[in-house]
């Protein structure tokens, strides 16, 4: 795992060269501490740095950026190439020799053979690559298929620049910090930028899946190489026809192929524990190819409605790994988020960052690899939204719009807390078995949903925090993203993988692959998802939907692999989010930090939102008529964001 950076000055005359482009890299350094590398050729204003967190080929071999064999071209690369032993045999075949053993090489060699666009659909991983082709005087960036790597990119003043996270971009002296108000109103509605958007104006994300091709006139060409669209599309069209035992048998020998190239590394290598489905499929497969315990590691919380500990504990013990887990207390855990501004340097406010580095910390300090489960709910259906939202609509279309916006407005009615004492005092007279957890902030989602038109308003609204953004921010219109896309009914017609689609191309890549990426590089730790393997996402797309959720019960298929390792009996629990109370300490030990981001006279001689009801929000969650937490923790990271970067 690295980070990469680099520019093109196209005009020549100004070029910038070394002191720039180490600026760039030192930005970085985080994401590879262990070397540096810097080329540039000012006779056609190009310039890469690399900075290298050494996990295959240790030797100056695998040192970046590197030139091919041929010399045409020259790569700086971040990610790992689960097939790139396979690869270098082919090339190895084809009279091609290699000077070490790192998968770098393997893609340059590639590229001499098969060309660029021949090479990048080859390689199966994550990855973010820039490549400059010295025969074509041309850049060539390419992002793997999930969108598990980061890459931005912009033309500024002529000049342009990429980098893997938006520090590399601010270090080079033409670049402008404009916030793009646009972008800007999709963060309040999502909690994150969504890609191909950024903060910034002139300032892209690559979408996952992509080349990019900066021509030598300074025109740049974006050409998709693999469209999960189509992908599901094709998969959805010919279904697998797989028995029960089939389909099990067929995702355990993907998945074990899929652990165990994610296990290569010349340095130590564990996973993080939950002790939920994800992450002990990946753990238990792990452990039953290794000869050895592996290291597993897990955050433990005194709160015991947010503490998966004791889970991951049990799981780690039936397995038999080298367990580690840490219990945190409220104070250390509130200790990261001064830190946050810096770690994500786009607003980003998904409040489980905080937990995610924690347990990233942990790993760091024992190993330099880590897997973990990402990627299971948005392919198996895990997602409470995929239970429930359909079930809602299909009592909400039969009953009159005017009677649902009186009991929306009934619920509303009544703050959270009321709704809570009000259970609690009824609680006993319900039979056990029909009891359920009843949380006040529960009913006013729902009542938030009662006034939909149609299922996917319902799905939006389900994923939206500020429902009118535009109103929040000033000068600031939506951009039209996936979920607004009304083709998206014709090639799914089933309103649950219609969600799980839309999900895998928005929430997965830019929140929970945002969130973990910056969390690890941020103490330079890599991780690897096997269940975000290519092959498997085809693969788990062909299955029919009764796979994925059956009789109730969500990843189905997925289920029947872990329970062939680990007791159904310690994994089948409620679902747990990754969560902190957040909604506790805005009113306790973070009032005075959210009120100074949040003071009114701040807000107006900043002039990004509409102050009334930022305020007015802020004092609903203080009186406790309400829990606006995930609101008002979107606009607290804008804040801190704004305050780390524009006014340091």
């Amino acid at each position: 795992m690295c980070g990469i950076a680099g520019y093109i000055n196209s005009q020549y005359n100004s070029f910038l060269g070394e002191e720039t482009l180490r600026k760039m890299s030192i930005s970085l350094a985080h994401r590879g501490p262990d070397d540096e590398g810097m080329w540039f050729d000012e006779r056609v204003g190009v310039a890469l740095c690399h900075r290298r967190l050494s996990i295959l080929d240790l030797s100056p071999t695998g040192h970046q950026p590197m030139i091919s064999f041929d010399e045409r071209y020259v790569i700086v690369f971040n990610g790992e190439i689960y097939n790139y032993r396979d690869l270098r045999k082919e090339l190895e075949q084809l009279g091609r020799s290699f000077r070490g053993s790192s998968d770098t090489e393997v893609i340059l060699e590639a590229c001499s053979v098969w060309g660029v666009e021949g090479t990048i659909p080859r390689l199966w991983g994550m990855f973010a690559i820039a490549l400059w082709d010295r025969v074509e005087r041309q850049l060539i960036l390419a992002r793997d298929r999930l969108g598990k790597k980061p890459l931005y990119y912009g033309q500024i003043d002529g000049i342009f620049m990429f980098g893997s996270e938006l520090k590399a971009l601010r270090a080079h002296p033409a670049f402008h910090s404009e916030i793009d108000r646009d972008a800007l109103a999709l963060y309040l509605r999502h909690g994150y930028v969504p890609a191909p958007y950024s903060i910034y104006k002139k300032v892209r994300k690559l979408p996952q899946g992509y080349l990019a091709i900066l021509r030598p006139e300074g025109s740049l060409i974006l050409k998709p190489y693999w469209e999960a669209r189509q992908v599901i599309e094709c998969g959805l069209a010919d279904p697998s026809k797989l028995s029960d035992a089939e389909a099990a048998d067929e995702l355990e020998m993907l998945l074990r192929d899929a652990t165990a190239r994610r296990m290569i590394a010349d340095v130590p290598l564990g996973a993080l524990l939950s002790g939920g489905v994800d992450s002990s499929t990946v753990v238990a497969l792990m452990q039953s190819q290794s000869s050895r315990p592996i290291k597993t590691f897990t955050i433990g919380f005194y709160e015991d409605a947010y503490n998966e500990a004791e889970a991951a504990r049990k799981v780690a013990n039936h397995l038999g790994t080298d367990h580690t887990e840490l219990y945190v207390t409220p104070n250390e855990t509130q200790a990261v988020i001064p830190r946050l501004a810096q770690l994500y340097d786009e607003p980003f406010a998904d409040s489980s960052q905080i937990p995610t580095f924690l347990v990233c910390e942990l790993t760091r300090q024992h190993v330099t690899v880590g897997l973990s489960g990402d990627g299971g709910d948005e392919l198996f259906g895990g997602y409470n939204r995929y239970v429930w939202a359909e079930s809602i609509w299909y009592w909400l279309r039969h009953v009159p719009t005017p009677a649902r916006r009186c009991i929306a407005n009934l619920i509303q009615s009544i703050p959270p807390r009321g709704w809570n004492v009000a259970y609690a005092a009824i609680e006993p007279l319900i039979p056990p078995r029909l009891r359920q957890r009843l949380h006040g902030d529960n009913l006013h989602k729902l009542s938030e949903w009662l006034t939909v038109l149609n299922e996917d308003e319902l799905y939006h609204r389900a994923v939206s925090q500020w429902k009118k953004p535009e109103e929040m921010v000033i000068g600031g219109r939506e951009p039209m993203t996936p979920l607004l896309d009304p083709s998206l009914r014709q090639s799914f017609p089933n309103f649950t993988e219609r969600m799980m689609y839309l999900d895998l191309m928005t929430y997965l890549p830019d929140d929970i692959l945002v969130k973990v990426d910056r969390a690890s590089m941020a103490v330079s730790l890599e991780t690897r998802n096997p269940l975000l393997d290519h092959r498997v996402v085809e693969w788990v797309w062909r299955l029919p939907f009764s796979f994925k959720n059956r009789d109730g019960q969500s990843k189905w298929v997925l289920r029947q692999v872990l329970y062939r390792y680990v007791p159904s009996s310690l994994i089948e629990r409620p679902k747990m989010g990754f969560g902190i109370p957040m909604d506790v300490w805005l009113r306790g030990p973070l009032r005075d930090w959210a009120e100074s981001l949040l003071e009114e006279r701040r807000l107006r001689q900043e002039g990004f939102f509409c102050t009334e009801l930022i305020r007015h929000s802020w004092d609903a969650h203080l009186s406790g008529r309400c829990d606006e937490q995930h609101r008002l923790w979107i606009v607290l990271m804008f804040q801190a964001w704004y305050e780390r970067w524009f006014k340091n």
